[in-house]
């Protein structure tokens, strides 16, 4: 059977193209999702794994209409595999059932790994290199002043959490961070 997935991020997206395009490849089931494609939850597209059987073909429009990157295609497409499904995509004219679809993962797979691998290589050599000049990582700590400003206009209540963050140029996990901080010292005070 031909499946279609058909995605857009917001509801307020159009499916008419992709749906046109999946009808027209002949789809004869059409999962439809108003989703975001980082969203790991997207309920039609587990339904649609779900009710996957052997000899299915899925159809997409687009190849970042199912996937949120590279490793969650990778996944997907062993997943088509291991259960004897295909996968085409319109857009990007990938069919699994081909030699050329095959060899285009296995092309995509090598640069996604080679690409984190180079990744990792530059920010190891940039933490020596900065290390070999006395550098640190890391944020540098908040002025005593700023966190004495900052933790009097918490405490004053006359003011937002966001109005405090924003006076005073930090975030909100910054902001709790030196208010547990203050809240863990004082509570070590008293027990000591």
């Amino acid at each position: 059977m031909k499946i279609g997935y058909a995605r857009v991020s917001t509801d307020d997206q159009s499916l008419n193209m992709q749906l046109d395009a999946l009808n027209k490849a002949g789809c004869e089931r059409i999962y439809q999702e108003h989703a975001s494609g980082k969203n790991t939850e997207r309920e039609e597209l587990s339904k649609m794994l779900d009710a996957l059987r052997e000899g299915d073909v899925i159809i997409v429009y687009k190849l970042d209409r199912i996937s949120r990157s590279v490793q969650d295609l990778e996944s997907l497409v062993k997943r088509f595999q291991e259960q004897g499904v295909e996968f085409v995509s319109l857009t990007d004219q990938i069919d699994t059932s081909t030699a050329m679809g095959r060899f285009f993962f296995h092309v995509m797979s090598a640069i996604s790994e080679l690409e984190h691998d180079i990744i990792v290589e530059r920010t190891k050599a940039g933490l020596e290199a900065a290390r070999a000049r006395g550098k640190r990582g890391g944020r540098k700590a908040l002025e005593k002043k700023k966190i004495k400003q900052m933790l009097a206009l918490y405490d004053s209540k006359e003011m937002s959490v966001s109005d405090v963050c924003e006076a005073v140029g930090v975030s909100k996990p910054t902001l709790y961070k030196y208010v547990r901080k203050r809240n863990d010292e004082k509570n070590g005070h008293s027990k000591g």
